[in-house]
């Protein structure tokens, strides 16, 4: 099972990812921010900045958005999870 070690903010709606396979990425989040309508409010950056890692572990808000940890684990290494591809 896929989930993030730790992640730092580098710029605008880019994070760095550290995996539990000792894999390290960056994913760009612009895509998903202007997609969703929970996640409007993270277009301003200072709010987007203040990610966490939840429980699961994996990305969160405090205003409810979170990506899956295997959605970011795609983004960032160009890699498909391969249970993923048995369902």
């Amino acid at each position: 099972m896929i989930h993030i070690e730790s992640a730092k903010y580098l710029d605008g709606y880019c994070i760095q990812l550290k995996f539990n396979t000792d894999e390290i990425g960056i994913v760009d989040l612009t895509e998903l921010i202007n997609r969703y309508p929970i996640a409007q409010q993270l277009k301003d950056k200072a709010l987007f900045s203040q990610f966490y890692l939840d429980e699961w572990p994996t990305l969160a808000w405090p205003c409810g958005f979170d990506v899956s940890p295997e959605t970011l684990y795609e983004m960032a290494t160009g890699k498909t999870v391969s249970w993923l591809k048995q369902a």
